[in-house]
């Protein structure tokens, strides 16, 4: 099955136990549709650069997926559908990083930057 990385943004007026339960829902969407969910961080209340329907903060969680597209398609659509939910993102990737993501490693346990010319 494809593979998926998911980034959705919440309004910042959750609980931290309301925006995981977010996350637990959308698993329990993707599954019943035939997927299922790799890996799942929350990422926890974050500014954003700019507003968003009058909000300057939001809650991030991240996904990791093996699922088929219509199981996708329904996931997507219902967070659109759903009022908590402000933003979302989804990338069809290769292969899965191993690992936290990028967002949750220390700065100094990164790969170093690459020089510029």
């Amino acid at each position: 099955m494809p593979l998926y990385e998911h980034v959705f943004i919440s309004r910042q007026d959750l609980s931290n136990a309301q925006a995981e339960g977010l996350v637990e829902h959308f698993s329990t969407v993707l599954a019943d549709n035939g997927g299922k969910v790799v890996f799942s961080e929350y990422w926890g209340v974050k500014t954003m650069a700019y507003k968003i329907n009058k909000n300057r903060k939001g809650h991030y969680a991240y996904l990791r997926t093996d699922s088929p597209s219509a199981g996708i398609l329904e996931m997507e659509r219902l967070m659109r559908l759903h009022d908590d939910v402000m933003r979302i993102l989804t990338i069809k990737v290769d292969e899965h990083a191993d690992g936290p993501s990028v967002q949750m490693q220390k700065r100094d346990e990164r790969e170093p930057r690459r020089e510029r010319r």
